[in-house]
């Protein structure tokens, strides 16, 4: 539960660091209204007002933002996972474990980039106002980490990265709140 917090603390602080906006009444009671469909509203709050867009966004348009928002977090996450930065943090391991590890952490990379496919269908999708094949889609995406995740649980010699464990809870929330959005739609 505290990475979960840390995870979501820092995404907050990294959107509020985006340039402030100045928003209208109305603007800011549709991102307010939306969001309390939402399982994480300050997340969802703090997502959509750090994009400009979003003030003169529709529900549907929120829901767009949003899965945006969901294919940079995937997309970055695959991009650390390739790096093998997690693998040169790793001392305890013997060499066996080591290429286990290379070889997990690019399935985990793998999954990721299939997560912001799923993503970029669900924005097809949304655009042409298909809305429980964009469901579905966002919810295909979320699990794509799961099967990371199993991936150590099958390997218990391999400790699942924390790193990863904040990158995947954050994620997953990402795709609540679109699920969240999709739900005030009313498809």
């Amino acid at each position: 539960m505290s990475s979960n917090f840390h995870f979501l603390l820092i995404l907050v602080f990294l959107i509020s660091l985006q340039p402030t906006i100045s928003t209208s009444s109305s603007s800011i009671d549709l991102i307010q209204k939306t969001c309390k469909n939402t399982k994480y509203y300050d997340l969802c709050v703090s997502s959509l007002k750090s994009d400009s867009t979003s003030l003169k966004a529709d529900t549907k348009g929120l829901a767009t933002i949003m899965v945006k928002i969901g294919m940079v977090n995937a997309t970055a996450t695959n991009t650390f996972l390739s790096s093998h930065e997690l693998v040169l943090n790793t001392t305890n391991y013997t060499n066996n474990d080591l290429v286990l590890m290379k070889k997990l952490l690019k399935d985990c990379a793998d999954k990721y980039a299939l997560a912001t496919n799923a993503l970029q269908d669900s924005l097809q999708d949304l655009n042409n106002e298909v809305y429980d094949y964009a469901y579905l889609h966002v919810m295909a995406a979320a699990d794509y980490p799961n099967v990371c995740h199993n991936g150590f649980k099958r390997n218990p010699r391999l400790d699942y990265p924390t790193q990863l464990a904040i990158r995947e809870d954050g994620f997953k929330h990402i795709c609540d709140v679109v699920l969240g959005i999709l739900d005030a739609l009313g498809w």
